[in-house]
């Protein structure tokens, strides 16, 4: 028997720029709880993107930063709209280990944590 698609309305979507969604990253045998947030175009962050003659390794770095800052913009929303449930702030984003930030990344943008940044 076929299953029947799952279709989004487009209230549910707006929706999910006001819905702070909530998951864990395992690291080191601990947990660490983080929430996020979905963001508007006005939200996103901007930056110039690199023209076609931009070598390979400054593009790299350019999606890197962009996603980095994506990404602290998601959480900073969510702790506005959930301020008891704060676990990250900007503050304490600069001070973790690399690694963690990568799977923190990789599960918000990704949705499986497995997203490694650093490769553009």
């Amino acid at each position: 028997m076929e299953e029947e698609k799952q279709v989004w309305t487009i209230e549910e979507l707006v929706a999910m720029t006001e819905t702070v969604q909530s998951g864990e990253i395992e690291y080191n045998g601990k947990v660490l709880p983080i929430q996020w947030c979905e963001l508007t175009e006005s939200e996103e962050p901007k930056m110039a993107v690199p023209d076609e003659e931009t070598p390979a390794d400054e593009v790299s770095e350019y999606y890197k930063e962009i996603a980095q800052q994506r990404v602290g913009r998601m959480l900073e929303k969510a702790n506005k709209l959930s301020p008891d449930t704060v676990t990250l702030t900007a503050e304490s984003w600069d001070k973790l280990p690399t690694t963690i930030r990568w799977s923190i990344s990789g599960k918000i943008l990704g949705g499986d944590g497995a997203q490694d940044f650093t490769t553009g």
